[in-house]
């Protein structure tokens, strides 16, 4: 099961209640399901083919095909002034360890300037050998900030670099044995990089319940070694909790010397809960770790409406930042219900275009029908 174990800030048991609600699935008799009918929203962002923003555009100028058939666009909006979830999630894994000041300090001068604290609501997770949140959602920018001086490296990871990542935090706190912070909690796991666990806790745990505009921030070098979930599961849970995940891509080249071996796990589909299935075999070469992490990135965004940045001399993070809040501000909002319904396993691909042809759409690639509930006559019988 993905995160047993887990306890969140909350107290909530993902693995006693994913497991309590396996057995009363299967001790209930066949019953009939009642399908809602379901309105998809597309998060989209135009631009020329200069890159540059286009935010004067009108719901005419917008073709949408699902599965190839034309849909009609019933809701339409421009996102600029609409509430925001965001969320932070940090790679803090040894690999990162010479990067981390930079993230934590581009971070909170994004959270500041993006965060309106009369609309908007943010969280924090770190991961390395363990996914932990270490900033609920909050409006507050004080606490987020507050959380990001926590952000350091695992005490075993800064044995092995032999130093400190630098950062706050106490003791105590996390599951499990403890952790870093103040008793927040977080998920452990004999691995280096959670990347996928902390996209689908991200998700699943935190997004699923949220409405309106919702984005994650990924900051690591893209190299996952040690998730429960695969790439995959990851991909699929941001695309049910209608959530754009932005990529960046700060890969420190000398990370993956004499301290090796990052890239030699992880799962890439494969499991009880890979979609397409297939592995991420180790690499041949140590230097295909990083082009393998780009590209893991690239798809992750992709897929769920998003953009890969990489870090760089001629881009820096701060650069990477201000490009993601002018498209968080200028987006559109495009709004339908499907022809046909779907029974809560089929994949739907999407396909968005404009009628000015010369004009480039960023939008995700498809959704999940919804789950059918229970009918209300069924659920009396029970």
């Amino acid at each position: 099961m993905p995160f047993a174990g887990y306890r969140s800030k909350r107290g909530l048991l993902w693995l006693a209640g994913l497991a309590a609600g396996a057995v009363l699935l299967a001790a209930q008799q066949p019953t009939t399901y009642s399908v809602e009918v379901k309105v998809v929203n597309v998060l989209t962002t135009v631009r020329d083919k200069h890159g540059k923003l286009i935010n004067n555009l009108s719901q005419d100028d917008f073709v949408l095909d699902e599965d190839g058939r034309q849909q009609s666009i019933k809701y339409f909006s421009r996102e600029t002034d609409l509430p925001l979830t965001l969320g932070l999630l940090v790679d803090t894994s040894l690999s990162q360890r010479r990067v981390l000041d930079q993230e934590r300090s581009a971070s909170g001068s994004f959270v500041d300037k993006v965060l309106r604290e009369d609309k908007d609501k943010a969280f924090l997770i770190h991961f390395d050998r363990e996914v932990e949140l270490l900033q609920d959602l909050t409006s507050s920018r004080q606490k987020l900030q507050d959380g990001l001086r926590l952000l350091q490296m695992s005490a075993s990871d800064q044995d092995r670099s032999g130093g400190s990542s630098g950062g706050g935090g106490g003791s105590g706190g996390g599951y499990p044995n403890g952790g870093r912070g103040s008793g927040r909690g977080g998920y452990s796991h004999h691995g280096g990089t959670l990347l996928y666990d902390s996209v689908y806790l991200a998700s699943d745990e935190l997004m699923q319940k949220q409405h309106g505009r919702k984005a994650v921030i990924v900051l690591t070098d893209g190299v996952d070694h040690g998730s429960k979930v695969g790439l995959d599961r990851a991909i699929e849970s941001a695309q049910r909790a209608d959530t754009v995940v932005y990529s960046i891509l700060f890969a420190d080249k000398d990370a993956y010397g004499n301290n090796g071996g990052f890239g030699n796990g992880g799962g890439m589909g494969g499991g009880p809960y890979g979609r397409r299935g297939g592995g991420y075999p180790p690499p041949r070469q140590p230097q295909q770790d990083h082009p393998d992490g780009k590209k893991i990135l690239e798809r992750l965004s992709r897929e769920t409406g998003g953009r890969m940045f990489e870090v760089s001399k001629k881009q820096t993070v701060d650069q990477i930042y201000q490009q993601i809040q002018d498209e968080l501000r200028n987006q559109y909002n495009l709004g339908y219900t499907p022809d046909r319904a779907g029974d809560g396993s089929e994949y739907h691909k999407i396909h968005v275009v404009t009628k000015q042809k010369d004009l480039v759409v960023q939008a995700r690639d498809g959704y999940y029908s919804p789950r059918p509930a229970p009918s209300k006559a069924a659920e009396q019988q029970n």
